[in-house]
């Protein structure tokens, strides 16, 4: 199906039991999508979708107390699409400079996919800003890179990455229509789920195939394979391989066609704090959809538990 001027970024901020907002925060302008009063709980989205992608938690985390915050990431959505600034250390610091923009000194952060990376990083890349973090859909990240680089059962997903790093091709396949986006969602979730919908695939093509989204999403990816060829690769993964002392809720689910569970076990060895996982049955890659009533009632448990100041 062509995308072409099916939709513009105003339609991707409809009514619903949220407020949207803007904020400015590391010198870019980021849509947040935000629910509730109490301790912020930040939500970071992954690959290919924005803000949306946490519908079901927004409502649920802000009548258990918190102030639920769904942040369209740089490049995505409603945010700037600025020409730079798709790495590791500047996600990090828009998260952290998000949180100050909300005003707040410390979050928790919950980051499903792309997002889940960037969670597991703030403890070591922010941590006056981060309290707790929980991964969905994302081992550690030094486990993600080693799985790919040696796995062959990631033979695809290092095919994706490696697919990404050619100029141009990736961003047109994105933006002409709904094949690739389609293609991601069906394969990567599990053929138990009821996610995607026809109007799931819709929405984040469409998402996708807005001005410069497709070029930032490919810039994420380009990043990373760029980073495993130059000085930084081998730093950044010295750097996250440090001792995560704050709480790490990490769920995958068990059909998950990105990131097959079997393939990537290990996140445990870097964390010295209090460390939870659980596999999420007849659920694949898109936890927060495919799986909502389960994570949703997994996260407040664990946000119960955490130390946080109200």
């Amino acid at each position: 199906m062509s995308l072409s001027g099916a939709s513009d970024a105003a339609s991707l901020l409809y009514d619903g039991p949220w407020e949207h907002s803007f904020v400015s925060a590391n010198g870019a302008r980021f849509h947040v999508a935000t629910a509730g009063d109490g301790p912020v709980v930040l939500l970071l989205h992954g690959f290919p979708q924005f803000w949306h992608a946490w519908r079901h938690q927004l409502p649920a985390l802000a009548a258990a107390g918190y102030r639920a915050a769904a942040v369209d990431l740089r490049g995505f959505g409603v945010s700037d699409k600025p020409p730079k600034g798709y790495d590791t250390y500047t996600a990090a610091a828009d998260a952290a400079a998000i949180v100050r923009s909300l005003g707040q000194e410390q979050a928790v952060v919950v980051g499903h996919g792309l997002g889940g990376w960037t969670a597991w990083a703030m403890p070591t890349l922010q941590p006056a800003f981060t309290t707790a973090v929980a991964s969905l859909g994302m081992p550690h990240p030094v486990v993600t890179e080693h799985a790919c680089r040696h796995d062959r059962r990631l033979r695809s997903t290092a095919g994706f990455v490696a697919g990404m790093q050619v100029p141009f091709r990736p961003e047109q396949l994105l933006s002409r229509d709904d094949a690739r986006v389609r293609g991601y969602l069906t394969s990567w979730s599990s053929p138990r789920s009821s996610f995607p919908t026809e109007d799931d695939i819709h929405r984040y093509a469409v998402a996708t195939a807005l001005p410069f989204v497709a070029h930032s999403a490919a810039e994420y990816f380009r990043w990373f394979g760029r980073n495993q060829l130059r000085w930084d690769g081998p730093a950044l993964r010295r750097r996250l391989s440090a001792p995560i002392t704050v709480p790490v809720l990490h769920l995958h689910g068990a059909d998950d066609g990105f990131l097959p569970a079997e393939a990537t076990p290990g996140s445990d060895a870097y964390v010295t704090g209090p460390f939870r996982h659980e596999l999420i049955a007849d659920a694949g890659h898109f936890l927060p959809e495919e799986a909502p009533e389960v994570v949703t009632s997994v996260l407040i448990e664990w946000l119960d538990g955490l130390p946080l100041s109200r």
